[in-house]
């Protein structure tokens, strides 16, 4: 059975702390590429902030709306980003579909809290100061993003 094709709308969390670290994960298909959570929402009519929760919970294990990390820790940054998708993971859409429209968030945790990574998706997870991790990201949006944290960070 083929998989559906990816919808073309997908969200960009920036996880940090009060202290402005920010959370960047490997690539697993792409060592030593480094960035904040991503990923497309699963049906047309998903709310983006589910998407973000969902994303969030498969990629670090982080649950959104547990005791230790409160549903408004997740911030909608009403930040949109829309890009070409990259040669290398078109085939992944519909035929003819170049663009992606990525909504941006942010969530707020405690350094200590547990990091589990999908295996099949990241490598590794490091914390860097806030300027430190835009400059460790390969996406453009996603340094420019985490650029903005000062900006929405509470």
């Amino acid at each position: 059975m083929a998989r559906p094709y990816k919808i073309p709308e997908s969200v960009l969390v920036v996880i940090h702390t009060p202290e402005r670290e920010v959370l960047l994960i490997e690539r697993a298909d792409a060592p030593g590429t480094w960035q904040s959570v991503t990923g497309s929402k699963d049906r047309e009519d998903e709310p983006f902030d589910e998407t973000a929760m969902r994303e969030v919970a498969e990629e670090t294990g982080i649950v959104v709306g547990s005791a230790r990390v409160p549903r408004e820790a997740l911030v909608d940054w009403n930040l949109r980003n829309v890009y070409e998708i990259y040669p290398a993971w078109r085939h992944r859409y519909a035929p003819g579909v170049t663009r992606n429209t990525e909504h941006v968030f942010g969530l707020t945790v405690a350094r200590d809290t547990p990091i589990v990574l999908a295996p099949r998706e990241h490598l590794a997870w490091r914390w860097l100061p806030w300027r430190e991790a835009a400059d460790a990201c390969f996406s453009f949006s996603n340094a420019e993003a985490i650029l903005q944290l000062p900006r929405f960070a509470r």
